[in-house]
């Protein structure tokens, strides 16, 4: 198992690493991401927290040797399933058919008092 790192990349807030590449599989795992834009979590328009976090992933894949198009699956997690809507519309425009497997998954409380976290599983 191997950590991503690079120049730019969000820090992780606890005892974890961004992503990890697992190379006998082929795969990379990143861990959930909160919208972390300049340090600090972003609370506000939900389409642009799930933006800010595509974004990271983006990143991160990218250091990890791979892309979006390489992700098999993600699982969101959202403190107010009402704005499903708007996190989909967001979240649709970052992937083409065949599209990631994916669950999301309502919750009452994330770390920093986020209002979504998504991980993800991607091919390297």
């Amino acid at each position: 198992m191997k950590e991503v790192q690079g120049e730019g990349l969000p820090k992780p807030v606890g005892a974890y690493s961004v992503a990890v590449v697992s190379e006998a599989a082929n795969l990379i795992f990143i861990s959930g991401q909160l919208p972390i834009k300049d340090g600090e979590v972003f609370k506000g328009d939900l389409k642009e927290q799930v933006k800010i976090i595509m974004e990271n992933c983006k990143m991160i894949l990218k250091a990890a040797g791979s892309s979006l198009d390489k992700v098999l699956k993600v699982t969101v997690y959202i403190k107010d399933m009402s704005k499903f809507g708007e996190f989909n519309e967001v979240y649709a425009t970052y992937f083409k058919k065949p599209y990631p497997a994916r669950a999301v998954v309502e919750v009452n409380k994330l770390p920093k008092n986020a209002d979504i976290e998504i991980e993800m599983i991607a091919e390297k």
